[in-house]
This record gives C-alpha cells, structure tokens and sequence, in this order.
C-alpha cells in the first residue's frame, strides 16, 4: 500500500515540475528578503504567474501577511502557504453526486474539443476495470467521426466493451442504447462521452441538458456524476469553461489534463476556491497509466516543495 501511495505521490510530483519551479523555487527566492509591502508585492506577482488568479493571489499574500504578524517575521511562510492551500481544498465541495441506488453508476463527461475528453474517458473507464468493476463505454460525441472512432479504438485495447452509432446521430440516442445494454448485460459503470461543446454553442449546451433528461428516464438518479474535462494549459480561460458548463449542469467534478506540460498547476486552487468543483483526476502524460485520483495533499506538498 505504501508503495502505491508513493507511486501516485511520484507521479503527481512529475505532473506539477513546472509549476513547482515557478512556485517553490520563487516563493523561497521572495521569502528569504525582508518580508516588507515590497517583498508582499512580489509575492503576489509569482502567485499570480503561477495562475492563482488575482483575488486568490491576493488572499495568499494576506495570509502570509497574519501569519507572520502572528509567529514572528522568520517564521516558516512556506508552511502558512501550504496550510491555507489545504484550508481551501479541504472546503466541502458545492455539488456532491448522486449516491448509485441500483447499478449502473451513470457518468458523464463533457469539455471542449481538443481538452483530452475522450481519452479522458477511456482512462477513466480503465480505473474502473482494474477495480474490478464491469464497464460500458458510450461514444456520445456523434458530432466528430474521429471521437467514435477514438473511443472505438481504446475499447478494442483496454477490452472494454462499448456502444456506439452513426457520426451526426443523435448522441441521446446513443446514450439510451447503452443504459439499455448495460442493464441487460449486467454493467456496474456506464461512462458516456459527449460532443466536444464551445461554451458559446447555446444549441450544443441544451443537447447536453437533452442527455441527462434520457439518463433520467432509464435511471432516475443518474448522471450520478458528470465531469468537466479541463485543458491545464489554457490558465484561467478554464474558469470560463467551468462557469458555462456549471450554468446548464452541475458539476460533480473535474478532470484536468496535459499536467505535465503545464505551469498553471495553480488554476486548480484558483477552481476549486471560486467555485467549489473539486477535481476528481489529473491526466499527466499520454499512457494509460498516466491518469490517477487526484490527491489534494500531495497536490499541495508537490506545489509548494
């Protein structure tokens, strides 16, 4: 057990490398100068460029500020940075999901084109199987050809079982063939992609509310949860995202992607502070096995080491 618990540290560690060394290595750099409003300033800016965003980077510095007032100017900073990393995250979560009543547990993964989505989805549905849970893929994005054909592709290789249909089809539809098949068939884990959907795309937002209401129909409780797939590189245009896609539906959680090619490991505090969406999985590399649970300790300790 402790082997696998250092494994996941391991690889959380790796996933935020840069974002550490703008972090730790700066933050340090700014600590050890006389902690004067100069120094404070500075502060701010490292935290900002680590993508914390403004007010959040703001509400570290006062923070640091009470601390010091408190324990003396030489006291330990890194550690009151890390403790209020912690107190923000530790915050119960706006939105819980739903509690699986009968089986299937529904799932639902939504994001824009090009934020790792679908192979988000598949390394999900990997979790699932290695827990030893009988899984049903659902190539619900209908609008891109390439994304049932992606979905299509991960199954054959993970032997994980998945519906499908026709590119431009109804993606209720396809969803609906699922439920219906995971029932038959004795699934625990239905995991559904959706189409690639631009904040702006009013029309491709009311198909998603479309979705859930045929969800409702075969399994009243279900989505029990829906997961918004974030692209870390894109800062603090992911909040926008978030904003837009919690508007239509709740979210239950996130998954963030492309962590290992980051140094915006912060929007996450910045997210989760604002928001209260906790992120559920970090994608930090293109293997199957470079997706994990995310881990909020081991978040702030590979953040702030």
């Amino acid at each position: 057990m402790f082997g696998l618990l250092k494994s996941g540290l391991n690889k959380i560690r790796r996933a935020f490398s840069k974002t550490r060394s703008i972090l730790g290595d700066k933050i340090r750099a700014v600590f050890s100068k006389p902690l004067d409003e100069e120094t404070l300033d500075e502060l701010e800016q490292v935290l900002f460029e680590a993508d914390l965003g403004s007010t959040l980077a703001l509400e570290f510095v006062e923070h640091v500020r009470a601390y010091a007032r408190k324990n003396g100017l030489h006291s330990d900073l890194m550690v009151a940075m890390k403790n209020h990393a912690e107190e923000i995250l530790h915050k119960p979560p706006h939105v819980q999901g739903n509690p699986v009543q009968t089986p299937p547990k529904v799932i639902l993964v939504v994001g824009v084109n090009g934020s790792g989505k679908t192979t988000s989805t598949a390394k999900l549905a990997k979790l699932y199987k290695d827990q030893g849970k009988r899984v049903l893929l659902a190539a619900g994005d209908t609008f891109r050809a390439a994304a049932i054909e992606q979905l299509q592709t991960w199954s054959e290789r993970l032997q994980i079982d998945c519906i499908k249909g026709k590119p431009g089809g109804d993606p209720s539809a396809v969803i609906f063939d699922a439920l219906t098949a995971a029932k038959a068939r004795g699934h625990e884990v239905i995991i559904a992609d959706t189409a690639g959907r631009l904040q702006s795309k009013t029309d491709l937002m009311q198909e998603l509310s479309k979705i859930k209401r045929v969800i409702e129909k075969v399994v009243p409780e279900g989505p029990h949860e829906i997961y918004l797939v974030l692209d870390a590189t894109t800062g603090q245009n992911a909040i926008d995202q978030a904003k837009t896609f919690n508007a239509f539906t709740p979210l239950t959680g996130l998954i963030l992607t492309k962590l290992d090619g980051s140094a915006k490991g912060g929007i996450i505090l910045s997210i989760y502070h604002l928001m209260g969406i906790p992120v559920r999985y970090i994608g930090i590399g293109e293997g199957v096995y470079d997706f994990t649970p995310f881990d909020p300790e081991s978040y702030v300790d590979a953040l702030f080491s």
